[in-house]
C-alpha cells in the first residue's frame, strides 16, 4: 500500500529531461540531494530505469573541477542568473547524496553507466581536496544552504546574531553570504571567510556517501579520505552535550545548538578509529528520548529543550523525512535495530498522516511546507534494513 502510494507520487512529479521535481508548485526544478533520494525510492520501488536517468540528469551540470551545483534550472528560466551569476543552475552545491544512491543502486543489482560513478567520485574528490579544511579537519560549507538544513539553528550566529528569529533577516543575508564565496577560476566554490563553518553533520554525509561508494567501487583514495574526515569528527562530540559541535567561528555559540542532523556522525562511527560504541549508545539514546528528538512521528529536528525550539517552523523544528531516513541508516550502521525500526515507523506515520508533506510537527503529525513532497517517499524504503 504505501509503495503504490510513493510510486504515485513520485511518477506525479517526473518531469524531462528525466527528473523528479520535489513539488510542482512549491518546488518545480532539481535539488540535488532531493533527486539524490528520489533515486534511491525510484529503485527501491523496481522502476531502474528512472533511477538511474535522476541521477543521470542531477550531475549533468557537473563542472571540469567536479564541482555539482545544487540546483538546475530545466524548464528554461533566466530570472535567477542575478542572484547565483550563472543562468541554468546555482552555484553551491548540496550534500553528496549520490554517492550513497549509486552503492544503493548497485547493491540492488542495477548496471550504472561507468561515467556516472566517475562523476560521483569526481564530486566527492571536489569536497574532499578542494573544499577549505577548519582547523579541526571538517570539511568547511560556504552558504547555510549548502547543508540542506537551510534554517537551522546552527547556522544563528552568523545569520542572525544576537537576534530572535526573523525570516526577513534570513532573506536579506542568503545574498550577502553568497556573494562572500570565494570560487575557482571556474567557479567552483571553495570556502567562504563570512561563513567558515566546518559542519559535523554536511562532513559526516560526505564521509559517509564517500564510503559507500568506495563500498562498490573498491576506490582506496575515497575510503582514505572518509576515514580521514570521520576521525576528524570523533574529536567534535561532546559527551555533555551529547552531541557533536561544528568546529569555526560557532564552536562556542550556536554551533552547539544540539539539532537532530548534528547527530548525522552516526553514520561515520564505524568507519573511524578506534571504540566508538559508547558515544553511539549515548547518541542513539538521545535521538530515541522523548524528552529530546522522539516524536510519535519522527525525530524532532531541535532538542525540545532548546530555545530556538520551534515545532512547526521551516528548519526550527519539524520533522524531515529525508533526515529520518539517515538516522534510520545511522542506527542500522552502529547495531541500534530496534531503535531504528521504531524510528522507522514513526516516520513512515508521519508521513502518511501528513499526506507526505515536505516537513510536519513531529508531535502532532500536522503537515508542513509543500504537499506532496517527493522526498517524503522515503518512508516506502524504510520497512527493510539497508546496507
Amino acid at each position: 500500500m504505501i509503495s503504490e502510494q510513493a510510486y504515485e507520487v513520485l511518477a506525479a512529479q517526473w518531469r524531462e529531461p528525466g527528473f523528479t521535481c520535489p513539488n510542482s508548485k512549491t518546488y518545480p526544478w532539481l535539488w540535488l540531494w532531493d533527486s539524490s533520494f528520489h533515486a534511491i525510492v525510484w529503485a527501491h520501488l523496481g522502476d531502474a530505469e528512472r533511477a538511474v536517468m535522476e541521477l543521470t540528469t542531477a550531475l549533468s551540470a557537473q563542472d571540469a573541477d567536479g564541482f555539482v551545483p545544487h540546483v538546475l534550472y530545466l524548464d528554461g528560466s533566466q530570472d535567477h542568473e542575478a542572484f547565483w551569476g550563472r543562468p541554468d543552475t546555482s552555484s553551491i552545491t548540496q550534500p553528496p547524496i549520490y554517492g550513497l544512491a549509486i552503492a544503493e543502486l548497485v547493491r540492488l543489482g542495477i548496471s550504472l553507466p561507468s561515467d556516472l560513478v566517475d562523476r560521483a567520485t569526481a564530486g566527492l574528490n571536489f569536497l574532499f581536496e578542494s573544499r577549505r579544511r577548519s582547523p579541526a579537519g571538517l570539511i568547511e560549507i560556504v552558504h547555510p544552504w549548502e547543508s540542506g538544513c537551510d534554517h537551522s539553528p546552527r547556522w544563528d550566529d552568523l545569520v542572525l546574531g544576537q537576534r530572535e528569529f526573523d525570516e526577513e533577516i534570513w532573506f536579506r543575508r542568503k545574498g550577502e553570504l553568497l556573494r562572500g564565496i570565494e570560487r575557482k577560476a571556474g567557479g567552483a566554490p571553495i570556502w567562504n571567510d563570512q561563513f567558515a563553518v566546518g559542519s559535523v553533520a554536511f562532513s559526516a554525509m560526505t564521509a559517509f556517501c564517500a564510503h559507500e561508494l568506495a563500498g562498490v567501487t573498491g576506490d582506496q583514495s575515497l575510503l582514505d579520505h572518509a576515514a580521514d574526515v570521520s576521525d576528524a569528527l570523533a574529536m567534535r562530540w561532546d559527551p555533555g552535550l551529547r552531541t557533536w559541535v561544528d568546529d569555526g567561528p560557532t564552536a562556542n555559540g550556536s554551533g552547539r545548538v544540539r539539532t537532530v542532523e548534528a547527530l548525522l556522525p552516526l553514520l561515520t562511527l564505524p568507519i573511524q578509529t578506534g571504540n566508538s560504541a559508547g558515544v553511539a549508545d549515548v547518541a542513539a539514546g538521545e535521538l530515541m528520548d522523548a524528552q529530546a528528538f522522539a516524536g510519535p512521528y519522527g525525530a524532532r529536528q531541535v532538542h525540545i529543550d532548546e530555545p530556538t525550539y520551534l515545532p512547526t517552523t521551516y528548519w526550527r523544528g519539524p520533522s524531515w523525512p529525508q533526515l529520518n531516513y539517515l538516522l534510520w541508516l545511522g542506527l542500522q550502521r552502529v547495531g541500534k535495530f530496534a531503535e531504528a525500526a521504531l524510528l522507522a515507523e514513526c516516520s513512515r506515520t508521519g508521513a502518511l498522516l501528513s499526506g507526505w508533506a515536505e516537513y510536519w510537527d513531529a508531535d502532532t503529525g500536522t503537515a508542513g511546507g509543500a504537499v506532496p513532497q517527493s522526498w517524503t517517499t522515503l518512508a516506502a524504503c524504510m520497512d527493510v534494513p539497508q546496507g
